[in-house]
């Protein structure tokens, strides 16, 4: 038991793509039950308010590109946390099993003998439709391909090459250093005039966007001064409003 008789406990929630009323209810309501909040880089800080006055509540978010809180170290945050306080909420942006690493900090905490639980949320991919971009359209797109815009070794996922094969409307995340290396990979394929939008701060009143064809990538980003976070949509549905 903790200092307060509590069990440890750790609840990974997914704060949503930004705006807080995107929060699901069962995770705005984990959030009151909070007795330490670990957030990171992506969730609206504004969230951190429907915790109690007495909750901790600690920032291990990541720059994209910059300082970062090691996983390790979050790792030991929630094994310290959650045996010290009891309920231990693990704020992530989005969607935490989607690019975010929270199975990973499921399973540690279950290997240190913490009770754990999931609360999905609302992933960015999801917001598109803010933009009039559905991710499917009936004869047009009959699925999604979701890739990483960065492996862990820092490069572009290989799975691109195949998507491009599909039909599929792609979505990358966290692909906005690798803008050319997505262009070029169409280009080679013969699909350069594919077209694609780029949305950052999906949900929030600063979102900003631009639509062209995917071989512009890197010239879109730049003319509209877009940089992360932010997701790229490639496919015809990004046209169908037009």
């Amino acid at each position: 038991m903790t200092e307060n008789n509590e069990p440890p406990e750790l609840f990974v929630v997914g704060a949503g793509p930004g705006d807080i009323d995107l929060m699901t209810i069962k995770g705005y309501k984990i959030l009151q039950q909070a007795n330490v909040i670990l957030y990171d880089n992506l969730a609206n800080k504004e969230l951190l308010s429907i915790a109690r006055e007495d909750c901790e509540k600690i920032y291990v978010g990541k720059q994209p590109y910059g300082e970062y809180t090691p996983q390790e170290t979050i790792h030991e945050m929630i094994r310290h946390y959650a045996f010290m306080k009891g309920k231990v909420v693990r704020l992530k942006g989005g969607d935490p099993f989607i690019f975010g690493r929270g199975f990973e900090e499921i399973l540690y905490a279950r290997a240190q003998g913490i009770k754990t639980h999931f609360v999905p949320g609302i992933s960015s991919m999801q917001a598109t439709g803010f933009e009039d971009i559905p991710l499917t359209h009936r004869n047009v797109s009959e699925s999604i391909w979701v890739v990483t815009g960065t492996k862990k070794d820092g490069t572009l996922s290989a799975d691109l090459r195949l998507a491009i094969q599909s039909n599929a409307t792609v979505v990358i995340y966290m692909g906005m250093k690798q803008l050319q290396s997505i262009a070029n990979t169409y280009l080679d394929a013969g699909k350069g005039n594919t077209p694609a939008a780029i949305i950052q701060h999906a949900s929030l009143p600063e979102q900003k966007s631009v639509k062209g064809l995917v071989q512009d990538l890197p010239a879109m980003a730049a003319s509209a001064q877009l940089t992360y976070p932010a997701i790229i949509i490639i496919g015809s549905v990004v046209n169908l409003s037009q």
